[in-house]
């Protein structure tokens, strides 16, 4: 692997804002934290170290989205199978291999597909807020972590049809955890949980066929 991860979209990057603003939506933080490193490509390490509090939920959400475009799925899946471990162990600041943390993105295409997603996400984000609870708490963020970690092998593993559902769970469950909301949180673990069972039915199925073919066919 040479680092570089070349991703093409064609959707305008919104304009930049201060994630400091209330209830500020996922494309205006990350366009204050890519408007703060120089260079044409900025490392998922770099990003990681930029993001600060919100850098675990933020760097899986992101890397859920790019998951999702064809031919990057297994790369970014292994970045987030190794946050959600890191989550499911307690950690309070995520830290890449080097070998993932090299990886790089083209600013253009971090802004864009940030972007993208805000205009799903906020019907998502109209009724996120802070909200402490259950699910914020250590207990509830380690669970975030073993859910988030099942979601990657879902999308590292070959399946027809097994990223997008517990994926998109995963990045309600995100949102919730960027915006300490419980409430979304909760949602979205339920979400991802119906998700992941849907995708592991379909490998299920997937490899019995494959047994009953190779019994066939020998």
């Amino acid at each position: 692997m040479d680092g570089n991860i070349e991703v093409h979209l064609a959707v305008a990057a919104e304009p930049r804002h201060s994630p400091d603003e209330a209830g500020a939506p996922i494309s205006r933080i990350v366009a204050e934290v890519a408007a703060q490193m120089p260079g044409e490509r900025i490392t998922l390490g770099e990003l990681s170290d930029a993001l600060g509090d919100r850098a675990f939920g933020l760097l899986i959400l992101l890397m859920l989205l790019f998951s999702l475009l064809p031919g990057v799925a297994s790369i970014f899946g292994f970045g987030v199978l190794i946050l959600g471990i890191q989550m499911g162990l307690g950690r309070r600041t995520p830290k890449f291999p080097g070998f993932i943390a090299r990886v790089s993105i083209r600013r253009t295409d971090l802004l864009r597909v940030a972007g993208s997603s805000s205009k799903w996400l906020k019907k998502v984000e109209r009724y996120v807020k802070p909200r402490p609870g259950f699910f914020t708490s250590p207990l509830g963020d380690r669970i975030f972590g073993w859910l988030t970690a099942y979601v990657a092998l879902m999308l590292i593993l070959p399946g027809p049809g097994t990223n997008g559902p517990p994926a998109f769970g995963n990045l309600v469950m995100a949102l919730g955890l960027v915006e300490h909301d419980t409430k979304v949180m909760g949602w979205g673990m339920a979400l991802t949980i119906a998700g992941c069972a849907f995708a592991t039915g379909v490998l299920i199925v997937v490899c019995w066929l494959g047994v009953k073919a190779l019994h066939w066919m020998f």
